[in-house]
């Protein structure tokens, strides 16, 4: 039996996509995915062995959508395929027709609330086509499920169908590896962010939070559309030493650098209810490591943080606020050790291990 993943990144960098993947092979399918080439300076060494990378002519903006759609149409089309996998609103609308065309089972796998994302949140038309595409093929789609209990309450309900969870979880790490640098000096403590570099991520207020600190790093791992806007953010205030930004890597090598920091963040802003929703990788990727978390005072976020004892949640958009919390977490060893006594408990549960069960028993029923 032949799946057929789509996605529309580079599927190398792809955490849950290659999780779920490699889960689903221990089903005895053959798992192919299909994705886009993209430049990048970065792998990951456990993926599965078949996939297709396609090099596009377009890599952004409506062109690319258009292009990807009618390349993967046509692509599997003509493949030898069981079921097929679409991830996200933009890999549908092509898996839909040829599921129908060819009568193939057809399973949806919603990484976020795609039409609520905050690059939407002012483009009426944008967000109108792609809401119309959701509400064409959704009610007709028997297998999906999505990132957190939020979602896929807002689908089912949406559009009466049975949505399931999957939630992004990380596989447990017993040893977590050694750093290959250390990034603290001295006795300084470190605030760690790690992620996409997007629109609506908090990291503004966090770099400005940095002002009313000291002895304090805010060390930022990743890239995205407002990367150069962020590092010109931190020049302005004078933050050269206080701010660090890393580039994109490999897993391990990221895990190596968050185990060293005393502080994980996620501050989310609702721009959109996706991000009002949203139970980001970063967030289990921390309680992995082991380090006290502050997230956004946001259903999903709050529930993970508040039921298991991580750490503390905020809503503030002032950064001498936000940086008296950063000064309390940092500096209060009373909650840090019981903190870190639940950060352990937290990393057995929060698991990939416990999570694929789910993935599993939702494939069984599909094959």
């Amino acid at each position: 039996m032949k799946v057929y993943i789509s996605v529309t990144n580079d599927i190398i960098t792809d955490q849950r996509v290659n999780k779920i993947a490699l889960s689903l092979q221990k089903l005895r399918v053959e798992i192919i995915i299909v994705g886009r080439k993209i430049k990048r300076k970065v792998q990951i060494t456990s993926k599965p062995d078949k996939h297709k990378l396609m090099r596009l002519i377009f890599n952004k903006g409506p062109l690319f959508y258009a292009e990807y759609n009618i390349r993967l149409f046509f692509f599997l089309l003509l493949k030898k395929v069981d079921i097929l996998v679409a991830n996200d609103l933009d890999t549908l609308l092509a898996n839909y027709l040829v599921s129908r065309i060819r009568k193939k089972k057809l399973v949806y796998d919603s990484h976020e609330y795609f039409t609520e994302l905050p690059e939407l949140v002012d483009r009426d038309f944008v967000k109108r086509v792609w809401s119309g595409i959701e509400k064409w093929i959704l009610p007709k789609i028997k297998y999906s499920y999505t990132v957190c209990e939020s979602i896929a309450r807002i689908y089912s309900e949406k559009y009466n169908i049975d949505m399931h969870v999957v939630r992004n979880l990380p596989v447990y790490i017993r040893d977590l590896p050694k750093p290959g640098i250390n990034i603290r000096q001295a006795n300084e403590k470190i605030i760690i962010y790690q992620g996409a570099l997007n629109l609506a991520r908090g990291l503004e207020l966090a770099i400005q939070a940095m002002k009313f600190i000291d002895n304090a790093k805010l060390i930022i791992i990743g890239d995205g559309d407002i990367t150069a806007d962020l590092q010109q953010l931190a020049d302005k205030h004078e933050l050269h030493n206080k701010v660090i930004f890393y580039e994109r890597m490999p897993y391990d090598e990221l895990m190596a650098y968050t185990a060293q920091a005393d502080l994980g963040i996620s501050l989310e802003e609702k721009m959109g209810l996706n991000y009002y929703y949203a139970l980001p990788n970063k967030l289990f990727d921390y309680i992995q490591a082991r380090i006290p978390v502050l997230v956004s005072d946001f259903p999903e976020m709050a529930k993970i943080v508040n039921d298991y004892g991580v750490g503390l949640t905020v809503n503030t958009s002032d950064p001498g606020q936000l940086a008296s919390v950063f000064k309390e977490m940092l500096e209060n060893q009373d909650k840090r050790k019981l903190w870190k006594q639940n950060l352990e408990k937290a990393a057995v549960k929060l698991c990939w291990e416990k999570e694929e069960k789910r993935l599993l028993e939702i494939y069984s029923e599909i094959i």
